[in-house]
């Protein structure tokens, strides 16, 4: 049976699968990460892990993957095959796309930023299928995004581009660690309302799902930290989809699990922004933790239907 690896690397865990030509999982896996033991160890820890899944391949579906994907956190310089630099893997300059396919035999690889990737599967295959003009906002620890065009994703010229997380959308807000005041990301991100709600509440053990509980049960000083972070959201989605013009937005990540508790809010928040815009879908993401595995084995096939094209 004709597959693809498929990896989708985190700060803490590995997620990993082998896909199927119609992008049916046909074997998923997962391990930890280890950055604890360094960024060398890591690498070596992704390269023993796809050569694991080739060899489960070979074995139970009778032939070696055709190509492997891989997204990663970070800066990913996708055309040269480079993990440039991420903060929480420690490392700089990894020649992913060489070393992996050294390891497998030769097989082509695709690199991608893991955002990014997630946001393939989610356009193609998840929330946004359909939708020629897609924006992908997952919310966790930062706000990140991912531009859709037609079937493809916006790199931008240098590879930053859907950084919507760093948007300013108050100027007088908290420092980011990017440099800049009021970044989207420090107050409209899980990790932010966690903050904001431990603050709040008093309880330093609280997190964003614990503030949207107390919201649902109808306490006020939830109620007022959550109207913040929606407030601040929807102020950054207004400003993406009057650059853009997406047609639908696709929230996922942590925040979004809260359900209607959050999109109900937004909805109504970005719509009362708008003026000549034309108001996007605003729905939840599909694919879960999965996205990125997903992804990155599109990315897989994709390398494949280019080569046999070219």
């Amino acid at each position: 049976m004709k597959h693809v690896i498929a990896l989708d690397v985190g700060g803490t865990g590995m997620k990993a699968a082998l896909v199927g030509a119609d992008g049916a999982l046909l074997h998923e896996a997962r391990r930890a990460t280890g950055r604890e033991r360094g960024p060398d160890a890591v690498v070596e820890s992704i390269l023993t892990f796809a050569a694991d899944l080739r060899a489960h391949g070979e074995k139970h579906f009778g032939q070696s993957a055709l190509a492997a994907g891989v997204a990663v956190p970070g800066i990913v310089d996708a055309e040269n095959g480079i993990a440039v630099y991420a903060t929480n893997l420690g490392w700089r300059d990894v020649p992913m796309r060489r070393l992996l396919g050294d390891r497998l035999g030769g097989v082509p690889v695709a690199l991608g930023h893991d955002v990014r990737t997630g946001g393939l599967a989610e356009g193609r295959i998840g929330a946004g299928r359909g939708a020629d003009r897609f924006l992908f906002v997952p919310l966790g620890t930062g706000i990140a995004g991912a531009i859709g065009i037609g079937d493809a994703i916006e790199e931008g010229a240098h590879g930053y581009a859907g950084e919507i997380g760093h948007i300013v959308v108050r100027p007088d807000g908290p420092d980011c660690g990017c440099g800049q005041r009021g970044c989207l990301e420090t107050l409209a991100s899980a990790s932010a309302v966690s903050r904001a709600w431990a603050a709040a509440s008093g309880d330093p053990e609280a997190d964003a799902a614990d503030c949207a509980k107390a919201v649902e049960s109808g306490d006020p000083k939830a109620t007022a930290v959550w109207r913040d972070a929606v407030d601040a959201l929807a102020a950054g989605l207004v400003t993406a989809l009057t650059l853009l013009d997406p047609r639908t937005i696709i929230i996922g990540g942590g925040l979004a699990e809260a359900g209607e508790t959050l999109f109900t809010p937004l909805r109504a928040a970005v719509e009362e922004r708008v003026t000549f815009q034309k108001l996007p879908h605003i729905v939840p993401a599909a694919l879960g933790d999965t996205a990125g595995c997903l992804g990155a084995g599109l990315l897989a096939w994709d390398l494949l239907s280019t080569e046999v094209s070219a």
